[in-house]
């Protein structure tokens, strides 16, 4: 017996009337409890680059960590107002050929608060090195982006033996990133960038720090914003803090003995692109990657083409094969 021809068609009609409701269903949810949206949407983001989160405790600090994937360790370390998850899209491609390991900083993310504490770039190196002697880490490749990638400048010329390859995303601690329209304003104003006051200025701070913002769901926004606005006061202190109370790197880069790659977005408007070519001739053994069209942020605006040039340059050392 031959099906009616109209079967295959009413089928259809039926898997997009599913999808045409459950989309509804998540777009309600969405607006309608974003707390718990937000999660959702970071766990499935999660899943996705096959990373679990894990809890750890530095000093009085709980830091909870991203972890995820085979191979040698690489360990990654978000910037100033940013958090684990900045790199969970990026990690996606480098965990089938690493294991990823991603922190969040005492004082950002989801990891404790602590008034009285310091938070110049060498107290976050400090629990950044107790943190890795928890996980059992002597040696590890490592990575940072904007103030991440300052901590980890700052830890391999601290403790180079301890650091196979660094990778530098966009930087700060050079004076010469700081070299900018937003970087004099601050010195002559100390209007402190990279903070929102209320909610409805962290959309246009998105648009400060990337040259082109991927699609991110409400809930997930607003939740940022949210957490962004409650902690305008302490993080006001920190950037104080790691911007005029932590000496820049250029007396430091020659104790820097790891293969480095340096990646810059052309665009940043939040560190001068300029600071690029002065970080590589001050680090012996960098590599100097410009990417066209991006912001402060590459591992979020162009996290394929990222990967692929940090896993060549990895080979290239010998190492992520």
């Amino acid at each position: 017996m031959q099906p009616h021809p109209t079967t295959p068609l009413l089928a259809l009609a039926g898997a997009l009337a599913l999808v045409l409701v459950l989309s509804l269903a998540l777009l309600i949810a969405d607006y309608a409890a974003p707390r718990r949206a937000a999660r959702r949407w970071l766990g499935l983001e999660r899943r996705l680059a096959r990373l679990h989160e894990r809890q750890a405790r530095v000093m009085q600090f709980a830091l909870p960590y991203l972890e995820g994937g085979h191979g040698e360790t690489l360990v990654l370390v978000h910037g100033f107002g940013a958090d684990k998850d900045n790199f969970t899209r990026l990690a996606r491609r480098l965990t089938p050929r690493l294991r990823v390991v991603v922190p969040d900083l005492s004082g950002f993310g989801d990891a404790s608060r602590d008034l009285q504490a310091r938070y110049r770039i060498d107290d976050q190196v400090a629990r950044l090195r107790l943190f890795l002697a928890g996980l059992g880490l002597e040696r590890c490749h490592l990575g940072g982006n904007s103030m991440g990638g300052f901590i980890a400048a700052q830890y391999a010329a601290t403790y180079p033996a301890a650091v196979q390859t660094l990778w530098l995303l966009d930087a700060a601690g050079c004076a010469a990133a700081y070299d900018n329209a937003i970087g004099r304003r601050y010195l002559a104003s100390g209007e402190v960038p990279l903070l929102v006051r209320t909610p409805g200025e962290f959309d246009a701070l998105l648009r400060v720090v990337m040259q082109h913002v991927p699609w991110l769901p409400h809930s997930l926004r607003h939740e940022l914003a949210r957490r962004a606005v409650a902690d305008f006061a302490l993080h006001t202190r920190i950037f104080r803090e790691f911007t005029r109370e932590s000496p820049t790197l250029e007396d430091r880069y020659a104790a820097i003995r790891a293969p480095t790659l340096i990646v810059w977005g052309r665009e940043d408007q939040m560190l001068s692109p300029a600071a690029a070519a002065v970080m590589a001739a001050l680090i012996p053994r960098s590599e100097l990657i410009l990417l066209p069209d991006t912001g402060h942020l590459p591992m979020l605006e162009r996290p394929r083409a990222v990967a692929a040039d940090y896993l060549r340059f990895l080979a290239a050392q010998g190492y992520g094969r």
